[in-house]
């Protein structure tokens, strides 16, 4: 391109300082000499023109912010005199781009500095990429000079040939920016720079089409709503003068809600707030925005329940029939329905249903796993009670005003969902089922949390005051029962606020009563087929709970059960099946293919993880409910020199310092355990927990983790039919855990039939059900030497037990725990 073979001519010049303006070559401008930087310029410029041929030349450079730019342009002064309004000026022609060097001396008091001259010359002829290119500017810019009415400038555009020139003639655009223009000074290539200015005319030239087209758009909105108002205006005085030809009153708008206000059943209170936002509807125009907003107010405050109450059902025994009938299990939620309802109807035969303005509301929170029947519960318990039922969902609210309502000044304002589920029962005592409440967040928007303790505190909802309504509501007659998976989710405070019901899963022959009872029925239904066509019998209902699903509820079970169906369905229709057909536990491999949870107990004894030293089965809790968890321990090569412990799995700080205790119990212990610890000193100890995608953590592993060492260096295994949970103590005691219920419950899942649990837990044994304790064999334990003493198989002498030790390297030295060990 030219800008590469171009020409340079040195020059030292005095700099003409221009404040946020740029002068591109070619361009003719007027200066104003009243600043002394200017004429400062101009008259060293005349000094050194005097001992110089031609007519005095100054630097034009641009400033913004106070930096000058890198390039500035070769002016020559070619007139000096008076500006139209009479200061003095001169008159500066662009000549040419000069790239400014170092600064040097001159006459004058003005800055001089030494710059290259850039000669811009261009290929003749023009390619003919370059050809289309000027055809182009000068086509968009004589369309933005003709939409100006600049038709004198037209023809001017359309006789430059000179591509630079034609580039430089977008200085006098005035749309252009400062930093556009420094742009185009600063572009030394003719062709890219002519393609620039192309770019901007182009872009202006879209902007301003967008411009006049929402200018159009706004002027007929405009004339259509003058129209609308003319012609509304019209229409009302047409309607008066029928009236007025029919004798008829003239009535209003606001005269009709003082009648709906006067007429309904409302507190006191709310009525006097009412007829003060009437008064307020009466004094304000139809154009008045507060006028809607008064009125949307009064329609949602009439809607609202204040005197509708459903009785309750008093009948017990019935309510007690109605959620064994929907429901198996779920004793602890029962019960404590029947207990609120018994104590409701003393409380009413005894005329002691409202006191000190609250009645006797309920607030329970169910904590358990997924799939366990919560939310379905809360309708049951509606229906028991005789009460209307209304969810609630809380999963992923982060506003407050979700909660609490909008202010009434907001544009799109409505009550919080408290209001609008009251509103939408009809009654003012239903049964709101606040679901996933332990799924609410907060951010800059608000806490819900926090706003859920007026709603859930029985002290205080008596008079709740929602934002957008903000008139008293009574919530202490609704029963709330608020559902979560995990309780460490709740918040502290609010929690407090709420009696704790958890739901632990349920049994094997529990998901059986409910498959058969509810899931079957259901699913039947969903795909297209009658009972008597396809029956299900218990053993493969058995088999589905307990071999192809492994979890605290019945989701999956239920999902099993309708691909069951389906697939039965289909070989139907495709003439592969006749009906009736009954399932039987043989005919689920061919219907959904094998089980996916087989216990450990029926596994080959070779193929158990259970069947290597080092391996321990422990019991934890996760928010789907209780789980069996394995423990591996190993030791490194000796020789490797990688001593310590090392644990993987995803671990939590708790769980990682149990680890660190029951090592130091085994270190500190092992000679009267007879455990060869010198193994622990030498070499490096690694305990993993599998499934290390999963996060781990809490202290009830100690027991586990203490085992599986043990195990690995008496090389005894560990029983495959014992699971334990436990935490440790440096002394070697077993602590109290949580979640006994729960990881019992995951246990007989699991095929397990015997759990060594903390002494100091076996009240808690009094949650599990009769025919889970029945089928288990329970050891509580003080110590952890009588942890091993149970779990830990009898050694055995031979070839048999030295094969898998000696793969590990671990010497047989513990032959067996007496009772002196376990004392």
């Amino acid at each position: 391109m030219a800008a590469e073979s171009a020409a340079f001519t040195p020059l030292t010049l005095p700099v003409l300082p221009l404040d946020d303006e740029v002068v591109l070559p070619g361009m003719v401008v007027p200066l104003d000499l009243s600043d002394a930087e200017v004429r400062a310029a101009v008259e060293a410029a005349q000094a050194a023109a005097r001992s110089e041929p031609g007519k005095p030349r100054v630097l034009l450079v641009p400033r913004i912010d106070g930096t000058h730019a890198a390039t500035g342009v070769l002016g020559t002064v070619e007139q000096v005199g008076r500006l139209a309004d009479g200061d003095p000026g001169a008159l500066i022609r662009g000549r040419g781009r000069v790239r400014i060097g170092a600064g040097t001396t001159g006459p004058g008091a003005a800055l001089w500095v030494e710059g290259t001259r850039v000669d811009e010359t261009v290929p003749d002829p023009l390619p003919g990429q370059v050809t289309e290119l000027v055809k182009e500017y000068k086509a968009l810019a004589t369309a933005w000079l003709r939409k100006r009415g600049a038709w004198q400038v037209v023809d001017r555009v359309q006789a430059i040939d000179d591509v630079s020139a034609l580039a430089d003639n977008s200085g006098y655009s005035p749309f252009l920016t400062t930093e556009q223009k420094v742009e185009l000074l600063e572009t030394t290539d003719p062709v890219a720079r002519l393609k620039l200015a192309t770019q901007q005319l182009r872009d202006h030239l879209a902007e301003q089409d967008v411009a006049e087209t929402i200018a159009k758009d706004v002027q007929e909105g405009v004339d259509k709503q003058q129209r609308e108002f003319l012609l509304r205006r019209q229409l009302e005085a047409v309607r008066k003068e029928l009236r007025e030809i029919n004798g008829e009153q003239e009535g209003e708008e606001s005269d009709d809600y003082r009648a709906r206000v006067e007429a309904a059943d409302l507190p006191e209170k709310v009525r006097e707030a009412a007829l003060k936002e009437v008064d307020k509807l009466e004094r304000s125009s139809d154009q008045s925005p507060e006028g809607s907003w008064i009125r949307t107010w009064l329609d949602t405050v009439l809607e609202m329940p204040w005197s509708e109450r459903t009785e309750d059902a008093y009948d017990i025994q019935g309510a007690q029939r109605v959620l064994d009938a929907e429901h198996a299990g779920l004793k602890d939620v029962k019960e404590r329905i029947t207990e609120y309802l018994a104590v409701r109807k003393r409380r009413g035969d005894r005329g002691l249903g409202v006191v000190g303005g609250r009645r006797g509301g309920a607030v329970l929170a169910l904590v358990g796993p997924p799939g366990v029947g919560k939310t379905s519960l809360g309708e049951s318990v509606a229906h028991a009670m005789g009460r209307k039922f209304v969810r609630v969902a809380l999963g992923g609210v982060r506003d407050e005003a979700e909660i609490r309502g909008h202010r009434r000044t907001y544009v799109g304002a409505l009550p919080g969902r408290i209001v609008r589920a009251i509103k939408e029962a009809g009654s003012m005592n239903p049964v709101v089922l606040l679901d996933e409440i332990d799924k609410v967040g907060s951010d800059f928007r608000g806490d819900p949390a926090a706003a859920l303790l007026e709603v859930l505190d029985p002290a205080q909802n008596h008079t709740f005051r929602d934002h957008y309504l903000e008139v008293e509501l009574d919530l202490s007659d609704v029963v709330f029962l608020a559902t979560a998976n995990v309780l460490e989710a709740i918040p502290e405070a609010l929690l407090d606020r709420m009696e704790l019901v958890r739901l632990d899963g349920y049994t094997e022959d529990e998901k059986v009563v409910i498959a058969r009872d509810h899931l079957l029925p259901r699913q039947l239904e969903r795909a297209g087929l009658d009972a008597d066509e396809v029956t299900v019998d218990e053993g493969a209902l058995r088999k589905l709970a307990g071999e192809y699903t492994r979890e605290a509820g019945v989701r999956t079970l239920e999902r099993s059960i309708a691909r069951l169906l389906r697939k039965v369905a289909a070989q139907h229709e495709l003439g592969e099946r006749e009906l009736p057909f009954t399932v039987t536990e043989g005919d689920l491999r061919a219907l959904i293919g094998r089980p996916h949870h087989v216990p450990e107990s029926a596994q080959d004894p070779a193929e158990r993880r259970t069947a290597v030293p080092g391996v321990a089965t422990g019991l934890a809790v996760t928010g789907a409910g209780g789980d069996v968890l394995y423990v591996e321990a190993s030791l490194a090569d000796p020789e490797t020199g990688a001593a310590g412990l090392t644990l993987t799995g995803q671990l939590g700080d708790v769980m990682k310092e149990s680890a660190q205790i029951a090592l130091s119990f085994l270190r500190s212990h092992g000679a009267e355990l007879e455990l060869p610890v010198g193994d622990l000193k030498d070499r490096g100890a690694h305990i993993h927990f599998p499934a290390g995608a999963v996060p781990k953590d809490g202290p009830s592993a100690g027991v586990t983790m203490t085992t599986a060492l043990a195990s690995l260096l008496s090389g005894r295994l560990v029983r495959t039919d014992v699971a334990m949970t436990g935490e440790v103590s440096l002394t070697g005691r077993v602590l109290p855990i949580g979640g006994v219920k729960q990881k019992l419950l995951a246990a007989h899942r699991a095929g397990i039939t015997t759990v060594i649990i903390p002494k100091r837990n076996e009240p808690d044994l009094d949650d599990v059900p009769a025919e889970v304790l029945d089928k288990l064999d329970v050891h509580a334990v003080t110590d952890v030497r009588q942890v091993l003493e149970l779990a830990l198989a009898p050694a055995t002498n031979g070839a048999e037990r030295e094969v898998p030790v000696a793969a590990m390297g671990v010497p047989p030295r513990l032959s067996a725990l007496g009772e002196d060990a376990a004392g």
